[in-house]
């Protein structure tokens, strides 16, 4: 079961506006498959800061259409609807800070509303959802590429650790960390997979888990301080997680705990790859030194999920993601193919890498 995560739907199939955003609420998994419709750009910004919508593609999806509707149903001239939706995009980009692709997609957002301002107020609003669905339909096919070229790592009977969700849900489609594993099933491999549940919010076992199982692959799930044992006691091919963010020299943002599996893959000698569109690449930061680190309310762990399970007033720490020094990664995959150290990113090199 290949989810389509969000997209646009238009009202009528004869016109692509008016229409609504429509997204897989994730947090309601895995109890309910429930979708939001929402043409509000309020609600996109409160449904990525909440986690409705998570993954660093489909965020970065989500705020593209976001900037879409927040002038789909005004009337206005071009200009002032130019400046709205640059606003809807400025205020989009607060909703959280890590992930790169959320920044990606507004910045190209703004590229084609400065681009755009000479079209008629019709024109310039269907410009804008065009370009939005075109955001989607890249990240799925780059999803799809990144399977491709993932899936020659892995052979028949492998078994590959995960952490956190980079599958379907968290891109527009077929996901980045999982997708070597759908098209490997697809080639008839067998593949298994232990899934780390992912404290605090568990996307591992609500999300990772569950989707894997709707597609029929061959998950475990396991506490996330269980990696080790499992390294020693089990036979694990591949490490394959996703990324929030990817510096120049190929230090990796990625979900809290990703770096603990780097240093234990390491130590047990076992391939540890990065899966991430290049739209993932930040190169304007040198290293992952510079890569901001979103932190979270302390809730998330003292009442996860609504129960207390901590005592009322201690201190918490609760940092959403870590960096993976870049010499700890057996290579990078992308939808271009196969990056392997030393990475120097640039560019240039993706471009150069299918010619």
């Amino acid at each position: 079961m290949l989810l389509r995560t969000i997209d646009w739907i238009p009202d009528s199939p004869a016109n692509l506006l008016p229409g609504k955003v429509m997204m897989v609420d994730q947090v309601r998994l895995p109890g309910e498959l429930v979708y939001l419709r929402t043409r509000s750009v309020e609600e996109i910004w409160q449904a990525i800061k909440t986690l409705q919508v998570r993954g660093a593609p489909a965020i970065g999806i989500a705020a593209a259409m976001g900037v879409a509707t927040s002038i789909q149903s005004l009337s206005d001239t071009t200009p002032n609807l130019a400046k709205i939706a640059l606003q809807a995009a400025d205020y989009l980009a607060t909703s959280r800070p890590t992930a790169v692709n959320l920044f990606w997609a507004l910045d190209r957002m703004r590229m084609v509303i400065h681009s755009a301002t000479t079209l008629s107020a019709p024109d310039f609003k269907k410009r804008l959802v065009c370009e939005a669905i075109q955001i989607r339909d890249e990240d799925a096919a780059m999803c799809r590429a990144i399977g491709k070229y993932g899936a020659t790592l892995l052979k028949d009977g492998d078994t590959v650790l995960t952490h956190c969700n980079a599958g379907g849900l968290a891109t527009a489609e077929y996901g980045t960390a999982l997708a070597p594993i759908y098209v490997a099933t697809e080639q008839k491999k067998h593949i298994r997979v232990y899934a780390d549940e992912t404290r605090p919010l568990l996307q591992g076992a609500r999300l990772t888990a569950w989707e894997l199982m709707q597609a029929g692959i061959d998950v475990t799930l396991i506490c996330d301080n269980m990696a080790a044992h499992v390294m020693k006691m089990k036979t694990i091919n591949a490490v394959m997680v996703g990324a929030d963010r990817i510096a120049a020299n190929g230090d990796t943002a990625n979900k809290i705990g990703t770096y603990g599996l780097a240093v234990l893959a390491k130590a047990h000698g076992i391939p540890f790859y990065v899966l991430a569109p290049s739209s993932t690449f930040d190169f304007s930061l040198a290293t992952g030194a510079g890569i901001p680190i979103e932190e979270r309310a302390s809730e998330e762990i003292t009442m996860g999920f609504g129960r207390r399970t901590a005592p009322e007033g201690v201190k918490t720490y609760s940092p959403a993601f870590d960096v993976t020094p870049a010499e700890w990664i057996t290579a990078i995959v992308c939808e271009k193919g196969l990056l392997y150290p030393p990475f120097e990113l640039s560019p240039g090199l993706l471009n150069a890498i299918n010619r």
